[in-house]
């Protein structure tokens, strides 16, 4: 598949520096090619369809030459906005922007020169329309609306080129806004095309630091004061594991009473490409730590003997120290509330 791609990017490059040889080959024979002495100018037979058909070739010469230059100009202004402006993300979404305007620019531009090669007086063709109409006719109302929302996303830095975003309940990394359409790319590497006057609802998740949960169920039976002293007693060093950590974890307490389990819950901070990868290490730094304790993190089953308690009763000390952990951690992940269940 790879050796099938480079060939064809191979191919690629060179059609067009074939191209580009006949484009500065034909500025070099310009008379000779197009000017009235020009030998195309010249019947080569009888038959009026071939004379005219011969006569058409200095038009074809001339489209391929346009198109030719108009590439030549587009990829260099590219890669110099590209080595300009490549230091920041804003950067990159600044010229990206422009390459795209940039391309529709010069395709309007060629299309104008090409319809002169062939005769066409393109100025006049749209003096005689009216600008207006034609926009009108060709439906480019919604163009406009595009343009504009695409140049308004730039410039106040809504979200730039690799922010991790949710868009119109599409979650994905940005990865090119254009002058009309925005791409988002998701985890399964799934492209998003969406028209810029179309992003109705927008949350971006990567200005500021997310934060990531953890809910861990333990049984009924077991002691909380003794699980909240193993918790107090290791949750530095699950943060020394997990590095993508910025701040936490913290322990926010019992989450949910279940009808077969005490949740308890987890935060941390962290970066939003990080945070589905901190939620699993997480899980599984919990579950080692409670396998460690024999603390059982409770299943669906049917219990057919009486339960018997194993767990030693925590002393007056033990109970102070669980309670006062608890309250230093409420303090430390203060302000750090779930807004999303679903996470």
């Amino acid at each position: 598949m790879e050796k099938r791609s480079l060939k064809s990017k191979i191919i690629k490059w060179v059609l067009f520096a074939i191209g580009l040889i006949g484009a500065v080959v034909a500025i070099v024979f310009d008379s000779q090619i197009f000017g009235e002495s020009s030998i195309f100018n010249k019947p080569i037979s009888d038959n009026a369809v071939l004379n005219m058909l011969y006569q058409k070739v200095p038009a074809i010469i001339r489209s391929v030459q346009i198109a030719v230059i108009s590439i030549a100009v587009y990829l260099v202004v590219s890669i110099l906005l590209n080595l300009t402006l490549r230091s920041s993300n804003r950067g990159i979404t600044i010229a990206r922007l422009c390459a795209s305007f940039l391309k529709w620019a010069l395709a309007i531009a060629a299309l104008m020169f090409i319809l002169n090669a062939w005769g066409i007086d393109a100025t006049t063709l749209l003096a005689s329309a009216g600008i207006l109409t034609l926009i009108v006719g060709l439906g480019a109302q919604s163009l406009v609306a595009d343009i504009v929302a695409g140049v308004f996303i730039v410039f106040e830095g809504e979200f730039q080129v690799g922010d991790i975003v949710v868009i119109n309940n599409w979650r994905g990394t940005v990865k090119e806004i254009g002058i009309r359409t925005t791409k988002v790319v998701d985890a399964g590497g799934n492209i998003n095309i969406i028209n810029n006057s179309e992003i109705t609802t927008l949350i971006n998740q990567t200005q500021e630091i997310s934060l990531a949960k953890c809910t861990i169920g333990i049984e009924y039976g077991e002691s909380l004061t003794r699980v909240e002293l193993v918790i107090k007693n290791n949750i530095d060093k699950i943060k020394s594991n997990i590095p993508s950590i910025i701040e936490g974890p913290f322990y926010k307490g019992v989450d949910k009473l279940n009808s077969s389990s005490v949740d308890l819950l987890f935060v941390a901070k962290c970066k939003e490409e990080d945070i589905f990868q901190v939620q699993r290490d997480l899980n599984r730094e919990f579950k080692l730590l409670f396998d460690e304790n024999d603390i059982n993190i409770p299943f669906p089953q049917i219990v057919l003997n009486e339960a018997k308690k194993t767990a030693e009763s925590p002393t007056v000390k033990q109970k102070k120290q669980a309670k006062n952990f608890v309250e230093e951690q409420k303090e430390l992940s203060a302000g750090m509330e779930l807004q999303d269940d679903d996470r």
